[in-house]
């Protein structure tokens, strides 16, 4: 993605400072904003009836969303909870629409966004196809090596719908 085209995204978005263990989305909210993580680090998680899964992280340099919320305007499915303190980039789909109807550079970018979003969620889907949790680690730490230094074990753990001693013993087996 463009640098300068990004920068001058964020131009027309507002900063907001969330502490650790806020939630900036609640299931059932409705939330038609792109966040864009300028520090620290998020999770999007779905609570069930027995447990919570974290399905998606973002770390510094990176775009994250309810993304069904965001593209239909349906309330949100999802949590998404700052992990440690996190400064964001809110960027209102209304004002990128905007932007994307006067200038075709925009519509590049939102598209560039949301390919990549997707990319992710085509990701996560093969991760929980993978029925080896050896194997579902090996493709995370391939896709994604900062992980273990932006994010805390017991959430890789949940990503990798595993415990964190299993984590842990695989990380050690593999060392």
């Amino acid at each position: 993605m463009e640098d300068t085209l990004l920068r001058e995204l964020l131009a027309f978005a507002t900063e907001l400072k969330v502490a650790k263990n806020e939630f900036i989305i609640n299931e059932g909210q409705v939330d038609q904003n792109i966040y864009y993580v300028k520090s620290g680090a998020i999770r999007v998680l779905l609570q069930t009836e027995f447990e919570e899964l974290t399905i998606r992280f973002g770390y510094e340099d990176s775009f994250i969303t309810s993304l069904t919320a965001f593209i239909k305007g349906t309330p949100s499915e999802f949590y998404v909870q700052a992990i440690r303190a996190t400064t964001l980039y809110v960027v209102p789909k209304k004002k990128f629409m905007e932007l994307v109807a006067t200038d075709e550079k925009y519509m590049k970018l939102y598209v560039a966004i949301l390919e990549g979003l997707v990319i992710q969620q085509m990701e996560r889907e093969i991760d929980l196809l993978t029925p080896s949790p050896a194997e579902r680690l090996k493709r995370v730490m391939e896709r994604s090596p900062r992980v273990f230094q932006e994010i805390p074990s017991k959430y890789i753990a949940s990503y990798l719908r595993m415990t964190p001693e299993t984590l842990s013993r695989i990380r050690k087996a593999d060392s």
